[in-house]
């Protein structure tokens, strides 16, 4: 019955969803494609059996990249199916992974939509990532005998409390997973806590993410541009909000000649920024424009896509956005791994407990607002000594929590062979 009612509050959700897509696509077109696929029409069914991943959008889908590895060195004969519901999601699965794996959106969770996906792409295997519970698609999986595994999962206090609110609905389907892998002993207890019979812990993907070379030497090129002897403070994934914060406080910055790059964690916010920067008389160069940055340009607005790695590369410091606001924050692994050491705001609730675990292993310093963050990182920046002792102590943080791939990859052998 509660499936039923919640089954009915999507139907008159449908026109708000219609919406939604023509909304967003005013900044990014490309909400208007493929609106057939979320709603379960697909063309050209695949040759060979497919292990099907759902990424929903960027952060999910860089996180996949060590998994998507293993199953093709494992399993050769079979296909990986990658599903996505933003097209962020969907072009970054396409720059990290080309033709070498399937795309499509996942439809939207309607029974017959979800019918339709499984009888299309017929997966011997379905891997929801991180806080992706679909309440119908679960059950659906289980009717047509599809092993459906929720990994690399987290279960933040906000998503929890959203979840309890179909409690009957939140346990059956935990209960009709297959099995469900947890980053944290955290995540653990509050999947437990929403109805999962039995929770893994197999950690992070994330700490399992190589650099790749590209990366590192484009981080090299950029930082040639930015200018070699330049102190170079980097605030990635920034939200709404926060880049005003930032560009506010900076004046406190007693650094001569400091560029302050700022990467907006949504593309379609590249021009918001930019016009803000325009209106508070900021001189600024924007990183599409691939030229040299002038001694005079205060900013650089990182307007590019899949260049995460080489923005580490090329800084001295790295701020993580969402951290400010109350937004949750974003992932501080990639930045650690990079060895940059990492200043996050008062608000992680989304990756608290690598945040705290980073900040204990004197990877990351903690700010309490934008005030603080400058003038953590002035001090910072004053401080060579300091600053390496806080990357050595980032890339061993790094290096202590991987392995999470491997114990996945485990429970997915047993799930598979049973």
């Amino acid at each position: 019955m509660m499936r039923r009612l919640y089954t009915l509050l999507l139907v008159l959700l449908l026109p708000y969803m219609l919406f939604h897509l023509l909304w967003r696509s005013r900044r990014q077109p490309e909400y208007l494609r493929h609106i057939g696929e979320r709603f379960g029409f697909y063309r050209g069914k695949p040759a060979a059996p497919l292990i099907w991943l759902h990424a929903v959008s960027v952060g999910e889908t860089r996180a996949a990249v060590p998994l998507v590895a293993q199953f093709q060195a494992r399993y050769p004969e079979h296909r990986i199916l990658l599903t996505h519901m933003t097209p962020t999601g969907r072009e970054t699965g396409r720059q990290l992974f080309g033709d070498q794996v399937l795309q499509c959106y996942l439809p939207y969770d309607f029974p017959f939509a979800a019918k339709r996906f499984l009888r299309h792409f017929k997966p011997e295997i379905g891997l929801l990532m991180e806080t992706e519970i679909w309440f119908n698609l679960v059950q659906t999986c289980k009717k047509a005998g599809v092993p459906l595994l929720l990994v690399n999962a987290r279960m933040s206090e906000k998503s929890a409390r959203k979840y309890g609110r179909f409690k009957t609905l939140s346990r059956d389907s935990l209960q009709a997973l297959s099995a469900i892998a947890a980053q944290s002993e955290t995540d653990a207890r509050r999947l437990i806590e929403l109805g999962a019979p039995a929770v893994k812990i197999t950690g992070n993907l994330k700490f399992d993410v190589a650099v790749p070379q590209s990366a590192i030497d484009l981080g090299k090129n950029l930082r040639q541009q930015f200018g070699p002897s330049r102190p170079v403070f980097l605030a990635a994934s920034t939200r709404e909000g926060e880049e005003a914060l930032i560009m506010e406080a900076r004046a406190k910055i007693d650094i001569p000649n400091l560029l302050i790059v700022i990467v907006p964690r949504h593309p379609q916010r590249f021009d918001l920024v930019a016009d803000m920067l325009t209106q508070r008389d900021i001189r600024f160069q924007r990183r599409s424009e691939d030229q040299p940055v002038a001694p005079e340009t205060q900013v650089l607005l990182g307007d590019s896509m899949g260049e995460m790695f080489a923005y580490y590369s090329a800084c001295d410091i790295a701020f993580i956005g969402g951290s400010l606001l109350p937004l949750g924050g974003q992932n501080l692994i990639e930045a650690a791994a990079m060895g940059k050491p990492v200043l996050i705001g008062p608000h992680t609730f989304n990756f608290a407990e690598v945040s705290e675990l980073a900040v204990q292993a004197g990877a990351a310093l903690r700010v309490a607002n934008a005030e603080e963050l400058v003038l953590t990182a002035g001090d910072l920046l004053k401080k060579p000594e300091k600053i390496k002792a806080m990357s050595v102590a980032a890339l061993a943080f790094a290096d202590r929590h991987r392995g999470a791939t491997e114990r996945l990859m485990a429970l997915i052998d047993e799930v598979l062979n049973a």
